[in-house]
């Protein structure tokens, strides 16, 4: 069984600060698992050893926020989790999502209707070997199924204690809202970075209502260009990558901000972690803010 420790890896334990989903206390910087599988989201990884090695690397860092979802292979993260980090420790908060089914590398499809939403559920708790999920996200809102018969279905399973908190994915305000009308949300995961800040609403939503709000690629990699001298200003001012830049502006914006950068590779991982100690200064934000509005 592998044991696990934090002794030897104090220099890289995120020391960002804490967030409460529901009654579950997590470390801001968290690590998302889509990228653990296949090529294209699809199937097994091509290195099966090193995404173990990821996984169990994360948690010795001091990460105790997992994102993942049944998509995701499909089914292949979340079963690389629980061969990774099961038994889990006591403080790891494990999410996943359903609402989306593939029909091969780079088919997303929404899936809403009740019966498969509780299918999933019920699928995802025998795969990642848990009683009760944690954070049960919907990934998509099916535009074809009414969404208050969706929100009701984990409503249902919060009360049936097969859920212990419920989350939205890609909505905007008025979706958040009409779901908070049937069951309490505890956070909401939309597309977010500092290149990309299409969902400015929602996130502004989120921290006035003190929700988490998990913005999904929130490294932008390739999109970071886009923010241009300011970010290469912070970048020789502060010795860090664009990207550890990138994830600490996310932290420092709202303490309800929860980034989950995503990687199959020990060594970006660790470089990932970095960024929660990486304190950028008012003037940097500032200047970083401006940059991306502008743009």
């Amino acid at each position: 069984m592998f044991k696990f420790t934090r002794s030897s890896t104090k220099q890289l334990a995120p020391v960002s600060t804490e967030f409460t989903i529901a009654d579950m206390t997590v470390r801001r910087l968290g690590f998302g698992a889509m990228r653990i599988t296949g090529p294209g989201v699809w199937g097994p990884p091509a290195d099966h050893d090193e995404a173990i090695r990821v996984l169990r690397r994360a948690i010795e860092l001091g990460i105790n926020f997992i994102d993942t979802a049944d998509s995701y292979g499909p089914y292949v993260s979340e079963e690389l989790i629980r061969e990774a980090l099961h038994p889990y420790p006591d403080d790891l908060v494990v999410a996943t999502k359903a609402g989306l089914v593939r029909t091969g590398p780079g088919g997303w499809h929404p899936m809403g209707r009740p019966e498969y939403l509780r299918q999933e559920c019920e699928m995802s708790l025998r795969r990642l070997g848990q009683d009760q999920l944690d954070l049960f996200q919907l990934h998509r809102i099916d535009p074809k199924v009414p969404a208050e018969e969706q929100f009701g279905l984990l409503k249902a399973l919060v009360d049936e204690g097969k859920v212990r908190a419920v989350g939205l994915s890609n909505v905007s305000v008025s979706e958040i809202k009409a779901a908070r009308a049937v069951v309490p949300i505890a956070t909401v995961q939309n597309l977010f970075n500092l290149a990309d800040r299409s969902s400015e609403k929602e996130f502004e939503y989120c921290a006035a209502e003190g929700i988490g709000f998990i913005p999904y690629f929130p490294v932008a990699t390739g999109d970071l260009s886009k923010v241009g001298r300011p970010l290469d200003a912070v970048v020789a001012e502060t010795g860090a990558t664009p990207a550890q830049v990138a994830l600490a502006w996310l932290l420092a914006i709202s303490p309800v901000v929860l980034p989950i950068p995503g990687t199959s590779s020990v060594q970006h991982l660790e470089e990932n972690c970095v960024a929660a100690n990486l304190r950028l200064s008012a003037a940097q934000i500032k200047s970083l803010d401006r940059a991306v509005k502008g743009h």
